[in-house]
């Protein structure tokens, strides 16, 4: 059985695993252990407070600094109220390509690196070779974060990681930020004839998104000139407004879920300070005169760090050689890569598959992207046979 074989065989097995991120990863986590377990792995498996969510760390080879991470997340978006031809929990093969949710986002990578593992591991006599496999990254990247904590707690501290996103194989060196916040509005029911005697939650938080999005053009000035983003400037997107019950009900509550994506460091905090200010000096002031006990309360559902291109990057330049690519990009969407790079690692962002695919129906990963993933992870075999190369 060839490489790309055993690759397609595990990818069914992950596929089946349902492990929508409001659902367990525990099967999935514990069926990887097995496999990693067989190829010689060390596996350290961590579950969340739940107990019902876990991240897997393995490392075949010395136990030295220096390693190789291949990185992946286990958990995939829901499917409900898409319309798709097939199971999207069976693995099905037409066309040259292998239809299933996950297949691309991001599970063909790593049954790639399960499908390679034996032969990386024979080769680790000189550098370790890990394994990290998250949960939740689609929910706030909650997972990657408990990880890298752990791991750092453990002393750890590899030398490169490779975050096997849907790129087409295309060597990714940046992405911006993901900041994720839901702000909850309180405010007094009353009859909608007499909308001076309550507090409309709906309509402060009306004005909490107009707030944001002049934030959002004040913005686009802010970028910098050697942005390489598009576009260029950190973004703002509110994603709901919700509130209210009948026409005739001045509404209590409401609530806003709202995101930005940095591209630099200085622009989410002038972002949160702006917001909290507005919040602070007028919203909040005017609710509270008509309810004292009227509130504005803003949880953070997750604040991701962008991975910022560097001119030394290890692991790009062995990706690069390793694909051929003439060069390295950066794309808007968000990775853990950032939480791998903040530990001091050299990070790219490389895998099998199309973002365009991600999330849709009939989900996919072409064939032919598998076989060019799978020569990436075989050409690691050299470099884990030498020390890592010094800086310069």
């Amino acid at each position: 059985m060839t490489k790309l074989d055993t690759s397609i065989d595990i990818l069914r097995q992950l596929v089946a695993f349902p492990t929508i991120s409001t659902d367990s990863n525990l099967a999935l986590i514990d069926w990887v252990a097995a496999q990693l377990q067989q190829a010689g792995a060390r596996v350290d498996v961590f579950h969340d407070t739940t107990g019902t969510k876990a991240n897997l760390f393995a490392t075949i080879g010395p136990d030295i600094e220096g390693g190789i991470v291949l990185s992946g997340h286990t958990d995939v978006v829901p499917v409900e109220g898409q319309n798709w031809a097939s199971d999207p929990f069976e693995l099905h093969q037409r066309d040259g390509r292998l239809y299933g949710r996950g297949t691309c986002d991001m599970k063909g990578f790593i049954a790639a690196c399960l499908a390679m593992a034996p032969d990386l591991g024979r080769a680790a006599t000189h550098r370790p070779i890990h394994f990290a496999f998250t949960h939740d990254e689609e929910v706030g990247c909650i997972g990657a974060q408990a990880l890298v904590a752990a791991l750092q707690d453990r002393g750890l501290k590899p030398g490169m990681a490779i975050i096997g996103e849907p790129t087409e194989m295309r060597v990714i060196e940046g992405h911006k930020g993901c900041c994720e916040y839901t702000t909850r509005f309180h405010g007094a029911a009353g009859h909608g004839s007499e909308p001076d005697l309550g507090v409309n939650a709906v309509e402060y938080a009306v004005r909490y998104v107009a707030r944001l999005m002049e934030l959002r053009e004040a913005l686009k000035p802010r970028a910098p000139e050697t942005s390489r983003f598009s576009p260029p400037w950190t973004t703002i997107n509110t994603g709901g407004l919700n509130g209210g019950t009948a026409h005739n009900v001045i509404p209590s509550f409401a609530e806003v879920i709202w995101e930005m994506r940095p591209v630099q460091e200085a622009d989410g905090p002038f972002v949160r300070r702006a917001m909290a200010e507005y919040v602070q000096t007028q919203l909040l002031p005017a609710m509270q005169k008509v309810w004292p006990e009227a509130s504005i309360e803003t949880e953070t559902m997750g604040e991701v760090a962008g991975l910022e291109p560097t001119l030394e990057n290890e692991a790009r330049d062995i990706v690069s050689a390793l694909t051929g690519a003439n060069g390295a990009d950066v794309v808007a969407f968000g990775t853990e890569a950032g939480l791998f790079q903040n530990m001091g690692m050299d990070v790219v962002v490389c895998g099998p598959g199309s973002i365009r695919e991600a999330h849709k129906p009939d989900e996919f990963i072409a064939i032919d992207q598998m076989d060019h993933c799978l020569r990436m992870l075989g050409g690691l075999q050299p470099h884990l046979g030498r020390p890592r190369r010094p800086r310069s």
